[in-house]
């Protein structure tokens, strides 16, 4: 009886694990730049570019309520809130994140691979400025 019981256990935690496992494993095993793909082409319905040149490409983010956008990267960057919003972000090594955001405010971001979704009940929206050839911070 004992036994049953400990491999009921024992199955519960692996089947907790799995969908964190097969995220680690799909991340490591794709090939770079695969996995991570470019945000306006992964999540061309919330950002799109409103300026580009060589230095910085500027986005318009809009994220609806339980909206998500799939994995992508972004280099360094600086955001700036347009509405309050309640994210949850998933890194590429599937550790998961809340944040909140409050319009009229900023904040600054390395580069990053993550998924974002949008777990407010109001739309998400800010302006995104990614910068190009950021020296790499000491």
């Amino acid at each position: 009886m004992q036994s049953r019981i400990m491999q009921r256990r024992s199955r519960r935690r692996y089947a907790a694990l799995v969908p964190t496992l097969a995220f680690s494993v799909a991340a490591m095993l794709a090939p770079a730049g695969a996995g991570a793909q470019d945000v306006v082409q992964v999540g061309g319905d919330t950002h799109k570019v409103l300026l580009e040149n060589a230095q910085v490409r500027v986005l318009a983010v809009h994220i609806k309520p339980g909206e998500k956008v799939p994995l992508h990267s972004h280099p360094a960057s600086v955001g700036y809130y347009l509405s309050d919003g309640k994210l949850r972000v998933t890194l590429a090594d599937g550790t998961t994140k809340d944040v909140e955001r409050k319009a009229g405010t900023s904040g600054w971001s390395e580069a990053v691979t993550h998924i974002v979704e949008n777990i407010g009940t109001s739309d998400f929206t800010q302006v995104q400025v990614e910068l190009k050839n950021a020296a790499p911070t000491k």
